[in-house]
C-alpha cells in the first residue's frame, strides 16, 4: 500500500508544489501562447465567446480524463509489458472514445452549441493540445495527481486563451477598419497576447 502511495503520488505530497506547477501551466506555459499548439481551434472556434467557452469545456473535461486513463495505460500497462512503441497509437484511441461521448452529449443537450462547434467540436480527437499534455505528462515523469493537476490547468490555459481572443474578434468586428485589416490586427493581437502571458514568469 506504502508503495502504491509512492507511486502515484511521489512519496511526500507537496500541495505547494502542485499548485505551482498548476499556476504555471495556465499563464508561463501555456499550450497555445508558450508552446504553440492548438492553434487551430484557437482561430477556428473563437468567432464567439459562447463558442469558445463551450469548446474549452470540452476540451477540458477530454483533457482532464484523458490525462489520467493515459497514465494509468502508460505506467500498469505499456511500461509493464514493454510496450511504450504503443505509446501515440493508444493515447489517440483513449482520446478519440472521449471526443465521441462528449460529441454525442453536447449533441443531445445543447444542439445549438454542437452546430456552432461544427467540424472543431470531433476535431479534437486531433487536437493537439490534448495529446501533447498527455505525452508531456509522461515525459516529465509526474505522479497521477501531477498528471491530473497539469491537465486541468493547461485545459484552463487553452479555455483562457480562447475565451480572450473571442472577446478581441467581437469587438473587432464592430470596428470600423477595412475586412482584411482585421485579419492583421487580429493576428498582432494574438502575438501581443502571448507577449503579456510571458510576463506572468516571474510570478510563478
Amino acid at each position: 500500500m506504502q508503495d502504491l502511495n509512492y507511486y502515484l503520488i511521489g512519496g511526500q505530497t507537496n500541495v505547494r508544489e502542485y499548485f505551482n506547477n498548476f499556476n504555471s501551466t495556465i499563464l508561463v506555459n501555456n499550450y497555445i501562447f508558450a508552446q504553440f499548439l492548438g492553434i487551430c481551434p484557437f482561430l477556428g472556434v473563437s468567432s464567439k465567446t459562447e463558442t469558445a467557452l463551450g469548446m474549452g469545456v470540452a476540451v477540458t473535461f477530454v483533457v482532464v480524463l484523458a490525462s489520467a486513463i493515459t497514465w494509468l495505460i502508460q505506467n500498469f500497462v505499456l511500461n509493464k509489458f514493454g510496450l511504450e512503441y504503443l505509446q501515440t497509437i493508444a493515447f489517440i484511441l483513449v482520446i478519440a472514445s472521449l471526443v465521441q461521448f462528449v460529441e454525442m452529449f453536447i449533441k443531445k443537450s445543447s444542439p445549438s452549441l454542437y452546430q456552432a462547434m461544427g467540424v472543431y467540436l470531433p476535431l479534437i480527437t486531433t487536437n493537439c493540445v490534448v495529446l501533447g499534455v498527455t505525452v508531456l505528462n509522461v515525459q516529465n515523469g509526474y505522479n497521477l495527481i501531477e498528471t491530473i493537476f497539469s491537465g486541468f490547468g493547461a485545459s484552463l490555459g487553452f479555455t483562457l486563451a480562447l475565451v480572450l481572443i473571442a472577446a478581441l474578434r467581437e469587438k473587432l468586428m464592430l470596428a470600423d477598419v477595412p475586412k482584411h485589416f482585421k485579419v492583421f490586427l487580429l493576428r498582432c493581437d494574438a502575438g501581443l497576447m502571448a507577449i503579456a502571458f510571458s510576463g506572468f514568469g516571474g510570478l510563478v
